[in-house]
Formats: structure tokens, C-alpha cells, sequence
């Protein structure tokens, strides 16, 4: 039995897949079973600080006994999740996850879209999955933002409107400085308008947090950008970044010297090797997951539950590359998000704070960064081989003008 042919069998059960998926996800929001949403609670519970200047010196203590969590996102960011502590914190978490779970089904209808597929069975099924994995469980368990980023990027990057792709970037930015990447997208198929509208669009959003709290916005932009320390430990398993990975296999925080950008370099050199045969194949998910992985490697810390890219780039794998190269990829990442390794990894370390641990430990830790390079490394074979086979196809029957 052929692979689509036994998916065709599955897809039939979709709808009962994503409904006991969704059971069970809600089942655990409401016996708050690991699902504290500390993250979620920093947002709504800090967010009001924003108006008495004490925004960055806020910090949540509870559920966090090695490392007070602080806000780190810019002043705009705590202006938006305001309206959040006005209702109760019940409603809040509802609210969020409801929210979250209708961006995991956007970002995989539409990821699914972009390859060609157009079956919501397919979508079901999928979403019904990814519920589980560990980059979308974490980021559903600690409330975080990453889906309403990835579906926020998603689906404005693809529009065919100047104004909606470079808003949707330039306020993605304003939330939360790493989506900033995605204008690498613009400047790759050439829309330089859409650039120009992410720069607009971005820049508003400081005005704004100006407007409200200059010292606030002064103590963010010139103070505390760029503070890893700040964020959370670099070397801990949980920072899936090249600078964790080498920093953990090196056993001390490699910080931004030599080690780090000579690995950036690589990332980077890999990246345009997939941008390059994405741009030539013209296969925009492929661009847009080479992009946020560029990203996701070189930010100084890329926590697992920001990988929830690996949605997008799976979609890519399974019904786009059509390649055995991509269909290993597909196992590495299914394996990788599937398995809980950085969960385990995470128990396994003495403290979030210590950096040396065994070199099998160390070599576990690579897993996110590992096949996302890898990832990077597919797209480039997979469409220059693509690319290759079309321009032979064409050289083999040539259009003939005469007749046109």
C-alpha cells in the first residue's frame, strides 16, 4: 500500500482526529493540567505596568523559582496585551488558547495551501497532530505568542497588497523584534514597497510606545536591546539558537565572538542557497520557512516553542519537495518535535543556569538547529533539482514563436 494511498484512508478520519485532539487540549486548559501559562501571565499581569514606568522592572515570580520571568518585549507589545488584564485571568487563558488553536489551523490550511493543497480534511488532520508536538504543546502550555506571530507573518507575507505584507511584518516586529527577519523575504522577491511599508509600519509602533512612555521606550531601545541575560539562560537545553547549541557543546557561553559568527555565517551562506533555487523554482513557503529558520538559528536565544516554523516547513516537506532528501528531513523534524527530547533534556540538566553537561547530552542538544540546517540544506537540492528538470523539459520541447 503507497503512502497517499494510505493517507487517503486516514484523511477520512480528520474530522474525529482534530475533535479528540481539541477535546483533550481543552480537557487539560480546564483542569489547568501543565497549563500554567506563565508566559500569557507575564503579558497581561506586566502589561499595565506600562503606564507607571515600571514595565522592565516587573518581574513574575511565581512558578519560577531559578529565574523571576521579566518583560522583554518592546513597550508597543505591552500596549496591545492590555485589554487582557482588564477581564479576569479565566477568561484571559480561554481566550488566548482559542485563539492559539485557530492560528495552528491557519498556519497548517494555509502552509497546505501554498504547496497546493486545497483539502480540509488535510488540514484537519494535521492540526489535529501538531497539537501534540512539542513546540506547539509548549508554546500552548506557557501561553505563549509564537502561533499568533507565525499566523500573523504567514498570512499577510503572502498577499498580493504592498501595504498588508509589509504591516504584517512591521507590527510583527513591533511585538516581539525577531519576526523583524521576514523583510529578508521583500528584499529577495524584490518588494521593496512591502519593505518600505514593514519599515512604516514598524516605526509606528515605536511612535506609538513613545507617545505613551518615552523613558520606558528610551530604556528598552537604548538600555536593554540586545541583553541576552536578560531574556533567560543562553546555555540552557530549552535555547534552541546556533549560540546555544555551541555553547552547551563548548560548555561556557560562547557570546557573540568568533565561534558564534562563524556559525552565522554558515547559516546565512545556506540560507542563500535556498533562497536562491526557492526564488528560482518560485516557491514562496519554501522562502518564507527558509527565512524564519535564518532567524530562528542566529537570534542569541530560540527557545524550542519558537520553532513552531517546523509546521510550515513539514507542510513543505511532505507535499512539495516530493524528494528522498526531503522525505528524511520530514522524519528527522516528525522524530525531533515528536519526541520531547528537549523536555527530557531539560529534566536531565541540573539547573537552567549550568552550561557544561555530558557530551551525549551536549550532542542531543543540537537536535532543533541540526535539522533545521538540514532543512535549509533540502530546499536548496530539492528545487535546484526541480529547476533542473524544467529547464530541461524545456529545452526538450521548445515553444515554437512561429505559431504563437
Amino acid at each position: 500500500m503507497g503512502l497517499r494511498t494510505l493517507e487517503q484512508r486516514v484523511l477520512v478520519l480528520a474530522p474525529w482526529v482534530l475533535g479528540v485532539s481539541l477535546l483533550g487540549h481543552l480537557a487539560m486548559v480546564a483542569f489547568q493540567t501543565k497549563m500554567t501559562m506563565v508566559d500569557l501571565m507575564v503579558y497581561r499581569n506586566a502589561s499595565p505596568e506600562l503606564f507607571t514606568g515600571f514595565l522592565y522592572d516587573w518581574r513574575l515570580k511565581e512558578f519560577s523559582d531559578q529565574f523571576a520571568l521579566p518583560f522583554t518585549y518592546p513597550p508597543f507589545s505591552a500596549l496591545v496585551f492590555v485589554p487582557l488584564s482588564w477581564v479576569p485571568w479565566g477568561v484571559a487563558r480561554w481566550f488566548w488558547q482559542l485563539a492559539c488553536l485557530a492560528c495552528l489551523w491557519f498556519v497548517t490550511r494555509k502552509s497546505l495551501q501554498l504547496v497546493g493543497s486545497n483539502d480540509p480534511r488535510r488540514a484537519m488532520l494535521w492540526t489535529g497532530l501538531f497539537v501534540w508536538v512539542e513546540p506547539v504543546r509548549t508554546t500552548l502550555n506557557y501561553g505563549q505568542i509564537n502561533l499568533v506571530l507565525a499566523a500573523l507573518l504567514l498570512g499577510t507575507m503572502v498577499s498580493a497588497r504592498n501595504w498588508k505584507q509589509g504591516a504584517g511584518v512591521g507590527i510583527a516586529a513591533g511585538l516581539k523584534l525577531t519576526p523583524a527577519i521576514s523583510g529578508l523575504y521583500f528584499l529577495v522577491v524584490r518588494r521593496y514597497k512591502a519593505a518600505a511599508w514593514s519599515i512604516a509600519a514598524f516605526f509606528g509602533t515605536v511612535a506609538v510606545a513613545y507617545a505613551i512612555s518615552p523613558s520606558l521606550s528610551n530604556q528598552y531601545w537604548f538600555h536593554l536591546l540586545g541583553d541576552a541575560s536578560r531574556v533567560g539562560p543562553v546555555g540552557s537545553a530549552i535555547n534552541q539558537s546556533l549560540r546555544g547549541a555551541l555553547s552547551r557543546t563548548v560548555g561556557y557561553d560562547i557570546g557573540t565572538g568568533p565561534v558564534f559568527l562563524a556559525a552565522v555565517a554558515v547559516a546565512a551562506v545556506l540560507t542563500g542557497f535556498a533562497l536562491h533555487a526557492s526564488v528560482k523554482a518560485r516557491d514562496t513557503l519554501a522562502m518564507i520557512v527558509s527565512v524564519q529558520f535564518l532567524g530562528l538559528l542566529v537570534s542569541p536565544i530560540s527557545w524550542s516553542h519558537h520553532w513552531v516554523w517546523a509546521v510550515p516547513a513539514l507542510m513543505w516537506l511532505l507535499y512539495a519537495a516530493k524528494h528522498r532528501l526531503a522525505a528524511v528531513t520530514a522524519v528527522a523534524w516528525l522524530v525531533a518535535i515528536g519526541s520531547y527530547l528537549i523536555s527530557f533534556l531539560l529534566k536531565a540538566q541540573p539547573s537552567i543556569w549550568v552550561i557544561p553537561r555530558p557530551w551525549y547530552y551536549s550532542a542531543l542538544g543540537w537536535v532543533y538547529p541540526a535539522v533545521g540546517v538540514l532543512t535549509l540544506v533540502t530546499i536548496a537540492v530539492v528545487l535546484r533539482a526541480r529547476v533542473a528538470r524544467r529547464s530541461a523539459q524545456d529545452a526538450e520541447h521548445p515553444v515554437d514563436l512561429l505559431r504563437e
